[in-house]
């Protein structure tokens, strides 16, 4: 076996540091080079009792499709079970055993802040998090918790330890952007590698950089043949190794566009009109705000998107964004998640209970409600039939440039991931939940408890004007009016 490293990855092998971080352009030799940071660190950890190098890792991915058809590839090419022994794939593990080497490699998808839980009872040498773009940050920091466990201290501990990252460039609001830009230089235990884009971009054109590395195991011309058919932001990320925002997948609301939908300007919610807040929940929870012009016309000018929280910590957030930002405004009923009326297993609460508690305890008269439906076409449908409008000269819905959130995920973000088939372009058929999924949802459940989309299940009627309360509370009203 020979692996020969470019000089960027050189660089990474050679660091000790407990985070390690890749990014780099596809076809760029991340993944292979994570793999055989596995396998050097089993074959330098120091022999146990019994004579034997002991190690356990875990390879991470958003989905169990991403880890079989691409995390495990790759592995497997390097480290095939005709040498290295059997596959065990209804565990997807892999233990290797040769000469006096002992290693057990675990693949688990581990694409959202709940599946936290599954790391909770690992016991660890080390962790490679691959596509790490796609993963939320709290299991990262997870990770670093179990690592350095296994072997345990008692039979000679860990020689190395520690979380091993590659990615795509990923976006400028993606937490990888704030610690490897923002804080670099600042953090003593973390360092981040990039490597050469494998193109280069001059006044909108593309060229070959002769810099990129990992060229002499691609095809001629890898990148410059796949450039015709692209979008810039494709090319700019995955080819130049840019941080951006590319889509892959089917836009589940086609019907926004970021030209006319966005305002030049920030925009600021008007005076005299209650402001309507869309929530949906979950351990992502997200929150958008709005109102609804008297033409009819909707403006959402502000969002709160968040990972990894619990809804009484959310709501405490929700309740300071609302009582500084927006102070003296009236507020219309919160319509969330109808999902939020689910009880709690272990004290029977339901998150609109906790909510609604917690808005009585800070003397905020506020009250959040389910939404009429949960209903995911009628949802798409009514925030798509809103986008569609002109009134008075001007799109139904307007959205500030400041809700970055939003504004990435109705450009596709919140999309229908594409298959991994021959021939034409499939996509899955149920939306693929991510971060831009909670917070455009939250702008649907806003729509639909407002009384959008009546007209697309019933002949429509006329909204019941809402009871509306100096500081923010409204009494329930019904969905139909």
């Amino acid at each position: 076996m020979v692996y020969q490293a470019s000089p960027t990855l050189s660089r990474f092998h050679r660091s000790k540091l407990f985070y390690r971080g890749i990014v780099g352009p596809v076809g760029s030799g991340k993944s292979t080079a994570c793999c055989m940071e596995i396998m050097s660190r089993a074959l330098r950890q120091a022999s146990g009792p019994d004579g034997i190098r002991r190690t356990r890792w875990v390879v991470v991915r958003n989905t169990y499709g991403e880890l079989k058809d691409t995390t495990l590839v790759t592995w497997l090419i390097w480290f095939g079970e005709s040498i290295f022994g059997p596959f065990a794939k209804s565990e997807m593990t892999h233990r290797l055993e040769f000469k006096d080497v002992s290693m057990e490699v675990m693949f688990r998808a581990l694409d959202r802040p709940d599946h936290v839980a599954k790391l909770k009872s690992m016991e660890l040498t080390g962790a490679w998090v691959n596509e790490t773009a796609e993963i939320p940050k709290g299991i990262v920091d997870m990770l670093g918790d179990r690592v350095g466990r296994f072997p345990p201290v008692r039979d000679g501990g860990c020689t190395w330890r520690g979380v091993m990252m590659d990615t795509n460039a990923p976006d400028e609001d993606h937490w990888w952007y704030e610690l490897a830009e923002n804080q670099a230089g600042k953090l003593t235990n973390w360092q981040f590698f990039r490597q050469p884009g494998g193109l280069l971009e001059k006044d909108g054109k593309f060229s070959e950089n002769p810099l990129a590395e990992n060229m002499a195991y691609l095809e001629p011309h890898y990148y410059l043949t796949r450039v015709e058919g692209k979008s810039l932001a494709h090319i700019r990320v995955f080819y130049c190794a840019k941080y951006g925002f590319a889509v892959d997948g089917k836009p589940v609301i086609p019907e926004y566009s970021d030209i006319l939908h966005c305002a030049q300007e920030p925009l600021k919610p008007v005076g005299g009109i209650p402001i309507r807040i869309g929530l949906d929940f979950g351990l992502t929870p997200a929150a958008s705000f709005g109102q609804r012009l008297p033409n009819g016309r909707w403006i959402w000018f502000h969002e709160l998107p968040t990972e990894d929280m619990g809804i009484k910590r959310y709501a405490a957030l929700l309740i300071r964004e609302i009582q500084e930002k927006f102070p003296g405004f009236e507020f219309e009923t919160i319509w969330g998640d109808p999902a939020g009326e689910k009880r709690a297993e272990t004290d029977e609460t339901t998150p609109f209970e906790i909510l609604n508690a917690e808005f009585q305890r800070a003397g905020l008269a506020l009250k959040a409600l389910p939404a009429p439906t949960n209903d995911a076409t009628l949802r798409r449908e009514s925030l798509g039939n809103v986008l569609s409008r002109i009134i008075d000269g001007k799109p139904g819905l307007m959205i500030s440039p400041t809700m970055k959130i939003m504004r990435k995920g109705l450009n596709g973000g919140y999309c229908f991931k594409r298959m991994k088939v021959l021939g034409d372009e499939r996509f899955y058929d149920v939306p693929d939940k991510n971060k831009y999924s909670h917070i455009v949802e939250s702008g649907e459940y806003m729509l639909v408890g407002a009384g959008e989309g009546v007209e697309l299940v019933t002949a429509p009627r006329r909204e019941k004007k809402p009871e509306i309360y100096t500081g923010g509370m409204v009494s329930a009203q019904s969905w139909m009016g």
